[in-house]
C-alpha cells in the first residue's frame, strides 16, 4: 500500500489554511474572508475518491458555514480552541483511528492535532513550531492552494 493511501478523513483549519489568515472588516463591522477556488476543486476531488472532509476552527463564522455547505463538508466544528479534543470527538463519532486522518493547520492551536494524526500537514507559511512537527509541508501558502496540493497528494496515493 502506498504511503498515506489509508487516509479516510481530511481535517482542515480555516484561517491561515483555507484562507490567507487575514481578517478584514467592513466599515459597518462585517467580516470578510477569501477562499481559494482551487482548494475547493481539490476538496471535491478528495471527496470523490472516498476521503471524507471536515473543518475544525477556533473561530465561528457564517462564511465558513457557507463555504462548508458549498463544498459538501458535513463535519463542521467551529468555536473550538482545543482542536485535538474536537478531533478525537469527531473520530469517535466516525469510528476512525487517528492514523486514518490527514490534518492541515498553520499555528500553535493546531499543533497537537497535527502530531496526533497519520499525516500532519501545514502550509508553507505555517509557524516554525508547526512546520517542525508536520510530516508534510506544502509548497503553497495558506489561502493560496495549500489545501489543493494536499488533496492532490492524497488522491494520487489512493489511485496508485
Amino acid at each position: 500500500m502506498t504511503e498515506y493511501a489509508d487516509i479516510r478523513l481530511l481535517v482542515m483549519d480555516v484561517d491561515g489554511v483555507m484562507t490567507d489568515g487575514k481578517v478584514t472588516y467592513t466599515s459597518d463591522g462585517q467580516e470578510l474572508k477569501s477562499f481559494n477556488i482551487k482548494d475547493g476543486v481539490g476538496i471535491k476531488r478528495a471527496q470523490a475518491s472516498g476521503i471524507e472532509t471536515a473543518i475544525i476552527t477556533g473561530r465561528t463564522s457564517p462564511m465558513v458555514e457557507r463555504r462548508a455547505l458549498e463544498l459538501g463538508i458535513t463535519h463542521l466544528i467551529q468555536g473550538r480552541e482545543d482542536k485535538v479534543a474536537a478531533l478525537f470527538e469527531l473520530l469517535g463519532n466516525m469510528s476512525l483511528s487517528a492514523d486514518q486522518v490527514a490534518y492541515i493547520g498553520d499555528d500553535l492551536p493546531d499543533l497537537a492535532a497535527i502530531e496526533a494524526v497519520g499525516l500532519g500537514a501545514c502550509p508553507a507559511d505555517a509557524v516554525a513550531a508547526v512546520k517542525s512537527k508536520a510530516k508534510w509541508v506544502s509548497t503553497r501558502m495558506g489561502g493560496d492552494g495549500c489545501v489543493r496540493e494536499l488533496c492532490d497528494l492524497l488522491v494520487s496515493r489512493k489511485s496508485s
